[in-house]
């Protein structure tokens, strides 16, 4: 469970780090198409079909999916959202 905990609490720093990034003006260009494909798939109909399935996916597999695609942020993005003035 506490894993599950930490999984969540590493998925709202993500979230925060994607609005970030989506905002900045030297964003890459493939970063809104992945996003926009990552929120298609937390919505696709398996989800509601195989109840069971979709709570698999949304809670382990969709956070895990995005840690890895803002690894391939650039440096200066990440380290932007790092020394941001305002608290996180």
């Amino acid at each position: 469970m506490l894993r599950l905990l930490r999984l969540w609490r590493l998925g709202g720093r993500d979230l925060g780090l994607l609005w970030y990034a989506l905002r900045h003006p030297n964003r890459p260009l493939w970063l809104l198409p992945v996003t926009a494909l990552l929120g298609f798939y937390a919505l696709e109909p398996a989800n509601f079909a195989l109840p069971l399935l979709g709570i698999v996916d949304d809670f382990i597999l969709l956070p895990l999916l995005l840690h890895a695609m803002l690894q391939f942020l650039p440096a200066d993005i990440r380290q932007g959202f790092e020394r941001r003035p305002y608290p996180r």
